[in-house]
């Protein structure tokens, strides 16, 4: 599962690059053609967070397996903490997405994407916004797999984790997008983080998005924290 979650950010990728990657450069661009690294450097940032996405549909697998296979009842009755359960999903999820990122940013690095404007701490800011970004599409998965009654709902509930990516600014502009889909693309997570995480790479502005990002990121890690706590501690009937 987890192979094939981290297949998809890379797929598209290459895809993207290389079969759509002309078209879409010059779709983008200031009149000046197509410049396929030009759009490497674009879409990479939104495929990083694509892949966090991606890989946490398989945290909410994971939790759900748990919850319908017995192991979380004989935790039940052991002298442990309930939330170290969930904690030790959490963590182990957010290491399986700083690998699967650095894995897919080697893939980037491999096929052209480069980002010598950025300076040291606007590296350190994007990693942070990573990792933050995991731990909140983390605590939201694991939601999903508690309140999901096998694996096969828990993988489709997550869903949305890896669609978001695909309405918003991760492969074209926003404002190249008819009117009445803008707002759906603008107002969601995904969108200021990538923006944020783009200007941090390649060394340009991130005006108001990077408030917005951080903003989006506490939102869903207390939201995730306390839905999932809520739910896996209620006595199973």
């Amino acid at each position: 599962l987890t192979l094939n979650l981290l297949l998809t950010p890379i797929m598209l990728l290459l895809l993207f690059v290389y079969i759509f990657g002309d078209a879409m450069s010059a779709g983008i661009g200031d009149g000046g053609g197509a410049d396929r690294s030009a759009y490497i450097a674009y879409v990479v940032p939104g495929l990083l967070l694509m892949t966090i996405g991606s890989t946490t549909i398989g945290t909410a697998v994971s939790v759900s397996n748990d919850m319908t296979e017995g192991i979380i009842a004989r935790f039940r009755t052991m002298a442990i903490h309930r939330g170290s359960v969930l904690v030790g999903h959490v963590v182990g999820s957010v290491l399986q997405s700083v690998v699967s990122v650095v894995l897919v940013g080697a893939v980037a690095v491999a096929i052209g994407f480069r980002s010598t404007d950025a300076t040291a701490l606007e590296w350190l800011a994007a990693f942070g916004l990573l990792v933050l970004f995991a731990l909140a599409l983390t605590w939201i998965a694991v939601g999903m797999g508690l309140i999901s009654p096998n694996a096969e709902a828990a993988g489709n509930n997550a869903m949305p984790l890896i669609l978001l990516p695909l309405l918003s600014s991760a492969f074209t502009p926003v404002d190249s997008m008819p009117g009445w889909f803008q707002p759906i693309a603008e107002y969601q997570p995904f969108t200021p983080a990538i923006e944020t995480l783009r200007g941090l790479l390649l060394g340009s502005g991130i005006g108001h998005n990077g408030w917005l990002a951080v903003g989006w990121c506490l939102g869903l890690a207390v939201l995730g924290h306390f839905w999932s706590t809520a739910k896996f501690n209620r006595d199973p009937k």
